[in-house]
């Protein structure tokens, strides 16, 4: 039986050396203070960090990424947060086929997804392309929206809300006074998780960008195409630790668990 147990902590440490070590090698290359890429690193620099903020480019990119996300987060919440109460709430002709409609972005290739939107929203409809950025986004952020926000309104009882209406509040009322500081905790990490995924997408960005205008995993991808210094791996490293702190808040919101209930 030992043995067995023995086998699988093998096992389970190797899979952890796979799915960590590339990113410990990013970590630790990030600091070579040469011009050139190398593992393991010749000495120690904070240089290649330094120059993350030097670079113009890739401050405007970070800014414009941003600003998406946020944007965004807001029109995919806007739409998202009643979606998911409708989907939680009430029982009525097409609900699975709704809910399969706003869950399908997840299904799709992001590079069939974004295709199709630059072939239909900059090509045929010509909307610029900051407005298809924009809606791509929201679209590959809704999904997330309404499935984290779902997830937290099957924890809630709906009894509560079927009192306050009783007693004589309205129906916005009740959502606003009662709902929604129950799941408070939920919209918050919809939002932390739906800002991940769109700060950090290229599937769509790739396609709805342009000369003059672009966000900064593409920065990254045009970047590493002409140089070879370690920059890359620094910014890797501080969108790694933005990552792990979010997911920190969320664990901390919710719990990770929620995501595997329904």
């Amino acid at each position: 039986m030992r043995e067995k147990h023995y086998g699988l902590g093998f096992f389970s440490l190797l899979v952890f050396v796979f799915l960590l070590g590339p990113l410990l090698i990013i970590s630790v290359t990030s600091f070579e203070p040469g011009t050139v890429l190398k593992f393991p690193p010749q000495g120690f620099s904070l240089r290649w960090y330094q120059n993350i903020f030097e670079v113009d480019l890739f401050m405007s990119t970070f800014k414009t990424s941003i600003v998406v996300s946020l944007l965004g987060n807001i029109l995919a919440l806007l739409i998202g947060m009643p979606a998911a109460y409708a989907l939680s709430r009430f029982s009525f002709h097409g609900k699975d086929a709704l809910n399969a409609l706003f869950l399908s972005p997840l299904l799709i290739p992001g590079i069939v997804l974004g295709f199709t939107l630059l072939r239909y929203l900059i090509i045929v409809y010509h909307l610029p392309v900051y407005a298809g950025l924009l809606i791509g986004h929201t679209v590959i952020m809704l999904p997330f929206i309404i499935r984290v926000i779902a997830s937290s309104l099957s924890n809630f009882d709906f009894a509560i809300e079927e009192a306050a209406l009783s007693l004589g509040a309205g129906r916005l009322e009740t959502f606003f006074k009662v709902v929604l500081p129950n799941i408070r905790s939920g919209i918050i990490a919809a939002i932390l998780i739906a800002f991940l995924e769109s700060f950090n997408n290229v599937d769509i960005s790739v396609f709805m960008t342009g000369p003059g205008f672009s966000t900064l995993p593409i920065q990254m991808l045009t970047y590493v195409e002409n140089y070879f210094d370690p920059t890359i791996a620094a910014i890797s490293v501080m969108l790694m630790i933005l990552t792990g702190i979010l997911m920190f808040l969320i664990e901390r919101l919710m719990g990770l668990s929620y995501f595997t209930k329904r």
